[in-house]
């Protein structure tokens, strides 16, 4: 047993002072009292010889001693102490991602999650430290290594939930360099476990202990939103979205569809349990504006039952192809959507008014600043060097990238390619075993696609695949197009304006209508705004420039509010769920309670004997 206040036993000194009254011989002076019982032995002393007496067997004494000993021992706080001891690193990691919103704890997930963080603190050690991170988008450090329980709980009740995704990664990246060197250190993470795998850390060996929250998957969430031209009809939009049930349970709900606001369409949808359901809405719109879809049911979780996103009408393409005569790739241009083709062999003017530069098979005498789509062409700014692959084989490509949206490799033979070293502003997006074949990417603000084959050189403009993926490019590429995709942003995800004009200042109205101003760096061009962490219509004006942008979570895995009981990091290494224990149990609440019970029960005997 241990004291936090040993000082109280100070106290003892008081129990001489209670012996010594009763070595004292009193006069007899009339009292009223509760109860006679304990003073029996003193209704025969009627007057006192000589200042001390004999101490004598009395119960009275021994009970106030008693008392006076559990009083002393309640001031000193005894506790026992459990199997850690004191000196720990404690790393508090917090998740506020958007699932831990859901109500199927009282009253959040969050809410609970922050509750056992506080137990943790109030079981510290006096020389015990801890740290508060908080785990969203982004990682906040809200308290520094501190043995301070009251610092402690201020930064625990200063994190609030987002409707932002989880990106735990960032958080235990920085907890393993906080206890680095540390054997005593431990990461404690409070989550629902709404995140994917982390086999980074399948060898790291992390002390880390998951505390798990939540109790069921009870929700409907929509899960991706996007606008199109309608293919069959120009005159109207096409709007895809989907739906997933993620609860155990068959679920029903209408999902309403919205045009700035106002009411286009309703449906009654019926969702058999896991089930993902892909809808589709078309409506006629004359000019710029908001769609919005929004689930109408009552789930667990409704940060995810609406999204919003800015539609855009399509503007012509201005494209021009720099060819020494390839008319299958012109041909393939030509049927892209909203296309101005024009068609030159050289290329003199690097800013000739295009949106598009296509280079076949050259190099041009100046480079374009316009976006580039480069066939079996290559320039020293963007690679430091290549060589020349025979009959290179196609065995992978990133089917989730918007320019092989519906692009198959399948059959597809290469005769020649260049061989570069993927550079850093480019990801490869279809690869060969020695060298990428097709890179994407932006190299300061100019868009590039580089495929490093020539196209007569290979079997791919005979493949339906091939005009699917020019379509793409042209519409990845397009300026108008990248304008309205930063439009659309996910939740923690930073906003970026490239400004037209000298700005000096800058407001965004949230979308609870709060104004607010935002910083503007002149001197790099661009407006970069990065308060979105909650979900909406945000209205930003810096300037001339009055811009609509939309955030959404639009995350399948924050939606999937199925409470995980471990967490996986990797194949052969998971952390299983565990609960907050007590490291030590005070028991002056105990101590305490015992000398009520004797109060009370000399109240009773004496209520019983004078009824």
């Amino acid at each position: 047993m241990n004291f936090l206040s040993p000082v109280a036993f100070f106290f003892a000194a008081a129990i001489p002072v209670v012996i010594l009254f009763y070595l004292l011989k009193r006069k007899r002076i009339v009292r009223l009292v509760s109860s006679t019982l304990l003073w029996q032995k003193f209704l025969a002393e009627t007057q006192a010889s000589a200042p001390f007496q004999k101490l004598r067997h009395n119960w009275l004494l021994i009970l106030q001693i008693l008392l006076l000993i559990l009083a002393i021992l309640a001031l000193s706080r005894p506790y026992f102490s459990g199997k850690t001891s004191g000196g720990r690193l404690e790393v508090v990691i917090l998740d506020a991602s958007a699932s831990m919103q859901s109500a199927d704890e009282a009253p959040t997930r969050f809410e609970k999650a922050r509750g056992e963080a506080l137990k943790l603190v109030d079981a510290m050690h006096d020389n015990d430290q801890m740290v508060v991170l908080q785990a969203g988008a982004n990682t906040e450090v809200k308290q520094s290594a501190t043995r301070e329980k009251a610092a402690l709980r201020r930064a625990l009740q200063a994190c609030k939930a987002a409707d932002t995704p989880t990106r735990l990664k960032e958080a235990l990246k920085l907890a393993e360099t906080l206890i680095q060197n540390n054997t005593a250190a431990e990461i404690h993470l409070f989550s629902d476990g709404a995140v994917t795998a982390m086999e980074e850390f399948e060898n790291s060996g992390l002390p880390l202990v998951f505390h798990p929250v939540g109790q069921r998957a009870n929700n409907l969430g929509i899960t991706t939103l996007d606008v199109r031209a309608n293919p069959e009809n120009a005159a109207q939009r096409a709007v895809f979205t989907s739906v997933v049930n993620y609860s155990t349970n068959q679920q029903q709900s209408q999902l309403e569809f919205r045009l700035d606001g106002e009411l286009v369409e309703v449906k009654s949808l019926t969702f058999a349990p896991r089930e993902t359901s892909p809808q589709v809405f078309l409506a006629a719109q004359a000019r710029d504006g908001i769609i919005s879809v929004r689930l109408t049911t009552q789930d667990d979780l409704a940060v995810d039952n609406q999204a919003a996103i800015v539609s855009l009408l399509p503007q012509p393409v201005k494209v021009l192809l720099v060819t020494p005569g390839n008319h299958l790739l012109a041909r393939a241009l030509r049927v892209a959507p909203h296309v101005n083709l024009s068609v030159s062999a050289a290329l003199t003017d690097p800013a000739a008014g295009f949106d598009v530069v296509v280079l076949d098979n050259l190099e041009p005498t100046v480079w374009p600043n316009a976006n580039v789509l480069a066939f079996h062409t290559a320039n020293t700014n963007w690679f430091a060097g290549w060589s020349q692959l025979e009959t290179p084989a196609i065995v992978d490509w990133k089917a989730t990238h918007p320019l092989l949206r519906f692009v198959n490799f399948d059959n597809v033979q290469v005769n020649k390619a260049l061989a570069v070293q993927t550079p850093t502003w480019a990801a490869s997006i279809v690869d060969a075993p020695q060298t990428a074949l097709i890179l994407a990417g932006e190299l300061g603000r100019q868009r590039i696609v580089w495929v490093g084959f020539d196209l007569l050189e290979s079997s791919w403009p005979l493949r339906i695949s091939f005009p699917i993926f020019i379509a793409n490019a042209v519409e990845w590429l397009n300026p108008a197009a990248i304008n309205a995709s930063q439009l659309s942003v996910q939740a923690g995800n930073p906003f970026r304006l490239a400004l037209t004009e000298n700005v000096d200042s800058a407001q965004v109205k949230f979308p609870d209508g709060t104004v607010r101003a935002c910083e503007v760096n002149a001197a790099r061009g661009e407006l970069v705004f990065g308060d979105t962490s909650r979900q909406g219509t945000y209205r930003l004006t810096a300037g001339a420039n009055e811009v609509v942008f939309c955030v959404n979570l639009l995350d399948g895995n924050e939606s999937d509010t199925t409470p995980k009981a471990e967490l996986n990091f990797g194949k052969y290494a998971k952390v299983s769920g565990t609960t907050v224990r007590r490291a030590s149990l005070e028991i002056w609440r105990w101590i305490a309670a015992g000398a009520l019970a004797v109060l009370m029960f000399e109240w009773w005997y004496y209520h019983r004997r004078t009824a």
